[in-house]
């Protein structure tokens, strides 16, 4: 743990979506879990925004219609976690960013386990390879153990069941970005980034257009970055 260098939030309190995904990216996530503690690489994330009126409005957030109990963290302090269910199955996780009152978060996508293998490979034992333990946001949160308990966890706290750290930097060349995966609206913003040197970055899937069905930001693959 003496090796590990807390990530500094303050960084994520007036970043803009595209900034706060390029800090997260290649960060560290830890949780405690009560079966133990995993860690891991970020090597893919997607970003939100919030709602019209607000500096960056993007209908594919779950806070694009306003804060609710569920996606509160959303509006609040930079560097919580915000968990939501996806499919009604798994949950996922965003680290949420921009000042208190003003919408954000960034889906952590993919990542690489850097520590905690055995106990990951006991939580995702239909993984074939070691790269495919957290590939996709689904698989994040069965990897590392995250549950909607942990909503609102502090990032930054040393106290906190979930930390993030500094993880070795990505280089510019090997930081690819593109448009998000699934969502039905604001389809081909280029909010998602990844690093285009890890095997464990998920397969892009653009959703189907609603046509004359209201949009609703849904996504294929069960969610928003909010609830």
């Amino acid at each position: 743990m003496a090796d590990l260098v807390p990530f500094d939030v303050t960084r994520l309190a007036s970043a803009t979506p595209l900034q706060a995904a390029r800090r997260l990216l290649g960060s560290l996530l830890e949780v405690d879990a009560p079966d133990g503690t995993a860690r891991m690489r970020i090597v893919e994330v997607e970003a939100y925004g919030g709602s019209p009126g607000s500096p960056f409005p993007d209908p594919a957030s779950h806070g694009y219609r306003g804060p609710t109990d569920r996606n509160r963290v959303m509006y609040g302090s930079a560097g919580h976690l915000y968990v939501y269910r996806s499919y009604g199955i798994h949950w996922c996780g965003n680290i949420s960013y921009g000042p208190v009152g003003q919408c954000g978060g960034v889906l952590m996508r993919a990542g690489e386990i850097v520590a905690g293998h055995d106990l990951v490979s006991i939580r995702r034992p239909t993984a074939r390879t070691e790269s495919q333990f957290a590939c996709g946001p689904g698989n994040v949160g069965s990897a590392m153990g995250i549950t909607r308990e942990l909503n609102g966890s502090d990032v930054s706290s040393p106290d906190s069941p979930v930390r993030l750290y500094r993880g070795p930097r990505i280089p510019a060349s090997a930081v690819q970005t593109g448009p998000r995966v699934g969502v039905s609206s604001a389809q081909d913003q280029p909010w998602r980034l990844w690093d285009g040197r890890s095997s464990a970055v998920s397969k892009y899937r653009r959703a189907e257009p609603l046509g004359a069905l209201r949009l609703s930001g849904s996504r294929t693959d069960g969610g928003r970055s909010g609830s």
